[in-house]
């Protein structure tokens, strides 16, 4: 009598102590939907691709003339061949961060309103306004600001900069705090401004992102939290906002990026200064898609290329802020959960 878990001459482990890993024939659909998938993910990253290959190759004319200068030089002259990022990129980078300042609690509390706190009749209400906000054009964002909230928000400007001028970003040069019949121009076209309008056009994004990650949140560890006499804040804020890292941080880089690359609206608001001004309350302000929307129409030869390596640069910052979002996401655990 043969031995038990001898076949054919060659012994194998008992059929009890080996898992069973079940398989199935791949089918003719399944094949077809992962080759599509396969092809939209390669297309993605060759668009992508070729868009950099475009401006690298568009602004190495300006980028062999002016060097490293091109990212030291304040100035925006490529005509006389002194020209550089410097000022606008501090200024993209400033009115991301006032848009971002903003738009995160708003999103945050926004999202975690809709998903903990609204009664379900009203859920699907809100969750069609936040999107039909996301839809709505830059342009009238930045009309809504130009002629409604920027002479709104002038008192604003001047109490901060009255109260908190020893804060060295909130200081405003040539304002007179103790003048109540001074100039307001000194605060219009602001980093502040800019940036609040930038806000409310990123938000909506944001909060959809973080909505639909708090809605994820395993109901078992819900319910483990009120079994334990946690209150509802309390339940959120050890259960739902530590579930939810990875949406809070992946929706606010996402949101960085938009407001990165917002031209329309920022181009509206702004009166453009070419020289680094950190003064986020004081009129004058410049971004790298303004900077291009205000010279595409009248540069010469070299200076749409010195706009082409403004605009490489304004693309190599926005992967850069992508990519590092994307590392920390996939570190946290709903990032780790939905990429399982």
């Amino acid at each position: 009598m043969a031995a038990t878990g001898v076949v054919s001459g060659r012994s194998r482990p008992d059929a009890g102590d080996a898992p069973r890993r079940p398989s199935a024939a791949i089918g003719v659909g399944d094949r077809l939907f992962r080759g599509q998938l396969t092809l939209a993910g390669v297309a993605v990253l060759a668009v992508m691709a070729a868009v950099g290959l475009f401006l690298l190759l568009r602004a190495g004319q300006a980028l062999r003339v002016q060097g490293w200068a091109f990212v030291t030089t304040e100035q925006w002259q490529p005509d006389v061949h002194n020209f550089g990022i410097a000022a606008v990129l501090t200024g993209t980078v400033l009115i991301a961060g006032v848009a971002v300042a903003f738009s995160l609690p708003l999103a945050v509390g926004t999202a975690l309103f809709i998903s903990e706190i609204a009664p379900r009749r009203l859920r699907r209400t809100l969750i069609a306004l936040v999107d039909l906000m996301a839809a709505v054009p830059s342009v009238v964002y930045g009309l809504w600001g130009l002629f409604l909230l920027q002479g709104r928000m002038i008192g604003l400007s001047r109490w901060l900069s009255t109260w908190l001028s020893w804060v060295p970003f909130l200081r405003v040069d040539g304002a007179e705090p103790g003048q109540p019949l001074a100039s307001d121009s000194v605060y219009t076209a602001s980093t502040f401004i800019a940036g609040v309008v930038v806000a409310l056009m990123v938000a909506p994004i944001q909060c959809s992102v973080m909505r639909e990650v708090f809605s994820q949140t395993p109901a078992g560890e819900r319910e483990g939290a009120y079994a334990l006499g946690s209150t509802r804040w309390g339940m959120i804020r050890s259960v739902v906002l530590p579930y939810g890292l990875g949406g809070i941080i992946g929706g606010t880089m996402l949101g960085l990026g938009r407001a990165l690359g917002e031209t329309i609206a920022v181009y509206l608001i702004i009166s453009p200064v070419f020289q680094i001004q950190p003064h986020i309350l004081q009129t004058g302000a410049n971004s790298v898609s303004s900077l291009i929307a205000l010279h595409y129409g009248d540069a010469s030869d070299f200076g749409m290329s010195a706009l082409m390596a403004a605009g490489l640069a304004l693309f190599l910052l926005t992967l850069v802020v992508n990519f590092s979002a994307s590392w920390i996401v996939s570190r946290s655990r709903s990032g780790a959960e939905s990429e399982g």
